[in-house]
Parts: C-alpha cells; sequence; structure tokens
C-alpha cells in the first residue's frame, strides 16, 4: 500500500513538473481544484498533493520575506504545522468565509487566508 501510494505521488509530481516546464503551469482556481477532485481517479489525491504544494510555498514565501526583513502574513512560531493539515486548513477556511471566495479565484488565496487566520502573529 505505502509502494502504491509513493508511486501516484511521484506520478503527480513529475505530471506538475511536466506542465511547469512546458510553461502551463498556473495558480489552479477553487473550480478547478473541484472539477480535479471529481474527474480523474485519482483526483482526490492530485487535489491533496497541490493543496500541500501551496502550503509549503506559502510557507517558504513568508520564511524568505522574515529573511529580508519583512513583516510575516502569518506566524508558525514553533505550533505544529504539517503537510498533512493542507486540506483541512483549506476546507475549514472556505467553509468559515464561504462567502468571501468565488469560484474563480485561487486556491493560494484561500490557503493564505486559512494560515493568517490560524497562525495569527502575535508581534
Amino acid at each position: 500500500m505505502a509502494r502504491r501510494r509513493s508511486f501516484h505521488r511521484s506520478r503527480a509530481a513529475v505530471w506538475l513538473l511536466a506542465l511547469a516546464a512546458a510553461g502551463t503551469a498556473h495558480a489552479m482556481s477553487i473550480r478547478e481544484l473541484r472539477t480535479l477532485e471529481a474527474s480523474e481517479k485519482d483526483g482526490k489525491a492530485y487535489a491533496s498533493y497541490y493543496l500541500v504544494g501551496v502550503l509549503e510555498g506559502l510557507r517558504e514565501g513568508v520564511e524568505a520575506s522574515q529573511r529580508n526583513g519583512q513583516k510575516p502574513v502569518f506566524c508558525v512560531e514553533g505550533r505544529r504545522l504539517e503537510p498533512s493539515m493542507a486540506r483541512s486548513l483549506y476546507q475549514t477556511e472556505l467553509t468559515r468565509n464561504a462567502g468571501s471566495y468565488e469560484a474563480d479565484m485561487p486556491v493560494q488565496l484561500v490557503m493564505s487566508g486559512a494560515l493568517r487566520n490560524s497562525y495569527r502573529c502575535t508581534r
């Protein structure tokens, strides 16, 4: 089972890298993520990998901005934030603020809101 999961992760990573190399990678919208989840055999897994990538990208972006002396938009500050939390953070943000997001908005916007609300800076 773990071997199968590893294969699917590798396949998804190769797929995303191929899109990026082809210059067609773009920010996925909420609608596109929902379509991916519903239309592909492994769509839910691919969507989860995408959410993890968004989470890790936003976290790295905040860390880079801090290194450059900028104020971060969210602060982990030793609290637990793991890739496995990406989907629940995303879903919770969509549920809490359902009226704030439209289907054509980027997934990154939702995840950024989730991180800002869940990991508020205390300074």
